[in-house]
């Protein structure tokens, strides 16, 4: 037996394979709804490539880089970014991750994964009572809409390095509710914002070392090529048909993170009853 058809080998091959869909799944989400696609990758990574919540965060947010840069030029190509938004919401951003990727390292493993399933929830709840149009609106730029912008940036932030996601599922409705975005330019900006928010947390998770590296770069090449795929689709989905399928899949994935914690808890008691 060659070096080539040993069984590591092959196990390494299975690993790869496992992360490229891994990113190319969170890939296509990011391009369609505007979020990092993190949402489905740290559930992904947990059953599939072996993490625990915290590394799968971590690793999460590392492959959000790449896909947020392809999926804000996609949209930006077609007019679908306001920068000055984006600025002022990744100032608030920079330092709301910085502060989230802390809390990851000192946050409970348990207390972590049924925070995050409690997002999942309120994002899917967020998108059945919200359907987005697909009209622009001009945005007026005054002291108090700024302040708002750098806050929203925080919330996302913290979002971000906390759960390894992009923060799109709490800008993405907040542009559109509050500062009367498209849903298409929502998408767009928020992409745009992700990026230096992304990087902010991945610094400080690789600096910890809670993330893996080179599943995040592996992820991340596949969930790049797929963004585009996604953008795509995002233009041709109505805003109806696109809230059911991403509430769909939100729940989906909380479903089955409270089955997995569930277990992971009564497996922890089993063993100090032990």
């Amino acid at each position: 037996m060659t070096t080539a058809d040993s069984p590591a080998a092959a196990d390494r091959r299975v690993t790869w394979l496992r992360l490229a869909l891994i990113g190319a799944i969170g890939g296509l989400l990011s391009g369609m709804f505007g979020v990092g696609g993190g949402i489905l990758m740290v559930p992904l990574f947990v059953t599939f490539a072996g993490m625990d919540q915290r590394r799968a965060s971590a690793t999460s947010l590392a492959a959000i880089v790449p896909t947020a840069i392809a999926g804000s030029i996609a949209y930006f190509a077609s007019g679908e970014v306001d920068l000055i938004p984006a600025f002022f919401v990744a100032a608030g951003g920079i330092i709301g991750s910085w502060a989230g990727a802390r809390l990851l390292r000192r946050l409970p493993l348990g207390w972590l994964r049924w925070m995050f399933i409690a997002l999942l929830v309120a994002v899917a709840v967020r998108m059945l009572l919200v359907v987005p149009e697909r009209t622009a609106a001009h945005l007026e730029l005054d002291a108090l809409t700024i302040l708002g912008m750098v806050a929203l940036g925080l919330v996302i932030g913290v979002a971000s390095g906390l759960f390894g996601i992009g923060g799109g599922l709490v800008m993405v409705p907040a542009f559109i509710l509050f500062f009367g975005m498209s849903d298409l330019v929502a998408k767009g900006t928020s992409l745009a914002v992700m990026i230096p928010t992304a990087v902010s947390g991945t610094i400080t998770n690789a600096r910890g070392g809670v993330v893996d590296l080179r599943a995040g770069i592996i992820a991340g090449i596949a969930a790049t090529a797929a963004s585009f795929g996604g953008v795509a689709l995002a233009h041709l989905l109505s805003p109806e048909w696109s809230t059911w399928l991403f509430s769909a899949l939100v729940v989906i994935a909380a479903v089955q993170l409270a089955v997995r914690a569930i277990r992971l808890q009564k497996k922890e008691r089993n063993d100090r009853v032990a």
